[in-house]
């Protein structure tokens, strides 16, 4: 039986083994507060480990996905001790870290407008939906501040060029662009497409295996942090590990007897 975290910022919906986490204050565009970020470290530390949760959505209330950072937190801290605005933004990059590399698959879905540091969110989930008329921009440098902390994950997503220009320029951008600038993985043109987009992720992630999901998201995050000496070995550890497992011979017992595997789910 999975369990979740108590938060207050947060809309946590678990339903079929698929986890939807809603940032839940729409009166005020669903900001990255410093209550939002611990909300979304506890629910990130709590199924972490939880094989039977599959995956997990991120998404706004209220038809908005998220406005970014605290402004009236950054107000405050403007003229505080320095020590301060560098704790919180160590706090967001440690979080952002663990997201980035939570074993379960996860998906961005945008409605309204992501900004900032929500959309660096998104670039930390696995695949992005989104909304053609949704409203996109880093618009850190907008405001006199920097968006130090997703930088790495906005490369990530869009490539080392597209990324540079849009954070250094805060450019602003719809749906439409953002599907072809790498932003967005896939473009709806209605709620019912879009729906229809994040159905087909969850039946794609639910036919695969949830330890075979983690050993992949690991063998991603960590070659390109692995000496290319040691490449091979990585890579032939992950492998090895995955295949003598209960998952691997389970699934090449299920190819062979073709039927499908233990962990298939329909939705």
């Amino acid at each position: 039986m999975a369990t979740l975290p108590e938060t207050k910022t947060l809309a946590l919906d678990l339903e079929q083994g698929w986890l939807t986490v809603w940032f839940n204050q729409p009166e005020r565009r669903n900001p990255l507060t410093d209550e939002a970020v611990e909300d979304l470290a506890a629910v990130i530390d709590t199924i972490k480990d939880q094989r039977d949760i599959r995956g997990m959505t991120i998404r706004g209330k209220g038809g908005f996905f998220c406005a970014g950072g605290d402004l009236k937190g950054f107000n405050a801290m403007a003229s505080g001790a320095n020590e301060e605005s560098m704790r919180m933004s160590r706090r967001i990059g440690h979080v952002l870290a663990e997201l980035n590399a939570l074993p379960q698959v996860t998906v961005a879905v945008i409605e309204g407008a992501a900004m900032a540091g929500g959309l660096g969110v998104a670039c930390c989930c696995d695949v992005t939906i989104g909304m053609s008329d949704a409203k996109f921009g880093f618009s850190e440098t907008r405001i006199g501040i920097t968006p130090a902390q997703i930088a790495r994950y906005v490369l990530q997503k869009c490539g080392y060029s597209t990324g540079r220009r849009l954070m250094v320029t805060a450019a602003r951008f719809k749906g439409d662009e953002a599907g072809r600038l790498g932003v967005l993985d896939f473009v709806a043109e209605d709620a019912e497409a879009l729906a229809d987009l994040e159905t087909r992720v969850k039946r794609d992630v639910l036919e695969c295996a949830p330890g075979a999901v983690a050993a992949c998201k690991a063998l991603i995050i960590g070659m390109p942090a692995t000496p290319d000496s040691e490449k091979v070995e990585f890579a032939a550890m992950n492998f090895s590990g995955c295949l003598q497992g209960e998952e691997g011979k389970e699934g090449v017992a299920s190819f062979v007897e073709k039927r499908k595997p233990n962990w298939h789910t329909e939705i």
